[in-house]
């Protein structure tokens, strides 16, 4: 039996559709599940702002004693590229970003360099931004490597606290910067976005190869059911069985 090229097209573009469905269709229920479920959560509570008070330290008073800018400079050891007053610990500091990269603290009052950030400090300023019980002993592990939870700047202390959210704070060794707090709303979102980007292990890539083929494949089910939407459609029957009449 020879079939016409209309015949050929219909049977062609119902077994993409048919097949693609079973595929494709597996996915799209991951994706409108976990975009539901992202949506569902409310971003401040991702992002752990009901566990940390990011602007914990005092203001800077225009009226303290600093140190010239040259002697700042001069006590860097290196070219500087930007100098930054701030608070730290109470006290007020500045942060020397060199030119090669890295970070050098100075005492603002006497340009003196001040050491990196250790456990006992880290410890201090997660615990000083800490919003639960002011009286929970975080555990304080350094870390040099990043990971699916942490990418920020490093090395860096994180101090985990006993509280039900999980609250993790990271702070940067090099700065005693705050740069990241997660909890378990935070994991919750992390689990989803993987699922929902189809990067599994790290959580960050939305353009691999899975989705990349995943997406075609959809605008061809797409295309595939436009075409048997077209061909199907009710009224080019009821048109064709006025003209024979």
């Amino acid at each position: 039996m020879v079939l016409s090229p209309r015949l050929r097209l219909h049977v062609g573009a119902s077994k993409v559709h048919r097949w693609l469905a079973l595929l494709i269709g597996a996915q799209a229920i991951v994706w409108f599940t976990s975009g539901l479920i992202m949506s569902l959560l409310p971003i401040d509570t991702v992002h752990g702002d009901h566990r940390i008070d990011r602007n914990v330290e005092p203001a800077l008073v225009a009226s303290q004693d600093f140190a010239p800018v040259p002697a700042l400079l001069a006590s860097a050891g290196a070219p500087v590229r930007q100098l930054q007053h701030r608070m730290l610990l109470g006290r007020p500091i500045v942060e020397a970003q060199l030119d090669n990269g890295k970070v050098r603290l100075l005492d603002a009052r006497t340009a003196k360099p001040l050491p990196a950030v250790d456990r006992a400090a880290g410890a201090l300023i997660a615990r000083q931004a800490y919003r639960g019980d002011p009286g929970s002993a975080p555990v304080v592990e350094r870390i040099e490597r990043p990971s699916t939870e942490y990418r920020g700047a490093l090395p860096a202390w994180w101090a985990s606290f006993p509280d039900a959210d999980g609250t993790r704070i990271y702070v940067a060794a090099e700065t005693g910067r705050l740069t990241s707090v997660r909890t378990g709303t935070w994991r919750l979102y992390d689990f989803f976005w993987g699922l929902h980007i189809m990067d599994w292990t790290e959580h960050e890539r939305f353009n691999t190869p899975w989705l990349n083929a995943f997406a075609a494949g959809g605008l061809v089910f797409a295309v595939a059911g436009a075409i048997l939407l077209f061909m199907r459609w009710p009224r080019r029957r009821r048109r064709k069985a006025q003209g024979v009449r």
